[in-house]
């Protein structure tokens, strides 16, 4: 196992250059393989998870669902706050921004980022509880990926560009989430679930956070400075993915449902009563067919 990982540091220093001394010792950071045995576990138990529940009844996970989203909810306002006031204490550029030029204020970065890094580790649950609940329908491609893949990059990020021009898409995505973990926090409580009206917006918000880190990351293609450039492009088509994969989610779940109803209620009103309406909000195959279709959850 330490020859293997030998070989991997081996071969990151020679794709990647040195990696950054400030993380050495960090908890999951010297080592590729805790990162990737658990992206590994991550994608068996979506594999298999399903199949185990099959013929088990459902688990309603109400509680625990509150509190879980209600943590990640606080740190996610934490670690928003706290590269808002990083960025603005080491007066970081928006344009360009190097990874050893703003002193302590980067170092303050560089932790709340470490936070960002395994917030991604805690996310799996997100795709657990869908399974617990067998609402296999909502684990699609655009989820696994977004999950799997987070988690495994910002490894990289945290060893090699750990702060700098890394802060942007962590800033926007930490402001997204506290939208949307409170959001499903409080629509694990039966009674809010009616005064909750901003589902729609929040894959409005993460498209336009897509866009901004792209304008973002541009800009420090066009005006270079010590930030490593290959990283950059590297963004910049990961973020096109993204882009990719949730316009497909948003005009499968709104747009569609919106023409659907506008069908049904002409349908109705012709046959002189109005007909039901049940909305299949999937973007994507979903991994588990033979599943009810309902209400998804985005991300």
């Amino acid at each position: 196992m330490e020859h293997f990982d030998a070989s991997l540091s081996t071969y990151f220093r020679a794709l990647l250059g040195p990696r950054d001394t400030r993380v050495k010792g960090w908890f999951l950071l010297d080592n590729y393989l805790p990162t990737f045995v658990c992206s590994v576990i991550y994608l068996l138990i979506v594999w298999l998870g399903p199949k185990y529940m099959k013929n088990k009844q459902a688990f309603s996970c109400r509680g625990i669902l509150v509190v879980y989203n209600l943590g990640l909810t606080l740190l996610s306002l934490y670690m928003f706050y706290e590269l808002v006031t990083g960025v603005w204490e080491g007066k970081y550029n928006f344009f360009c921004q190097g990874t050893r030029s703003a002193g302590e204020s980067d170092m303050k970065i560089v932790r709340v980022l470490w936070w960002y890094y395994f917030s991604k580790l805690i996310e799996f649950m997100d795709t657990f509880f869908f399974i617990l609940r067998k609402n296999n329908h909502q684990i699609t491609v655009l989820h696994v990926y977004h999950h799997a893949s987070m988690f495994n990059i910002w490894w990289f990020v945290m060893n090699w560009v750990p702060c700098g021009h890394s802060y942007f898409g962590a800033t926007l995505n930490s402001f997204i989430h506290v939208l949307m973990y409170s959001y499903y926090g409080l629509s694990s409580v039966p009674s809010m679930r009616p005064y909750l009206w901003w589902k729609k917006y929040i894959t409005q918000g993460q498209l336009v956070q897509f866009v901004l880190t792209i304008i973002q990351t541009s800009c420090g293609v066009i005006w270079p400075c010590t930030f490593p450039l290959g990283w950059l492009y590297f963004q910049i088509g990961y973020m096109i993915s993204l882009i990719t994969l949730f316009t497909n989610f948003y005009i499968q779940t709104y747009n569609k449902k919106g023409a659907s109803r506008r069908k049904e209620h002409l349908k109705g009103h012709q046959n002189g009563s109005m007909a039901a309406i049940n909305g299949h909000s999937n973007s994507f195959p979903s991994l588990e067919n033979s599943v009810k279709p309902r209400k998804q959850r985005k991300d």
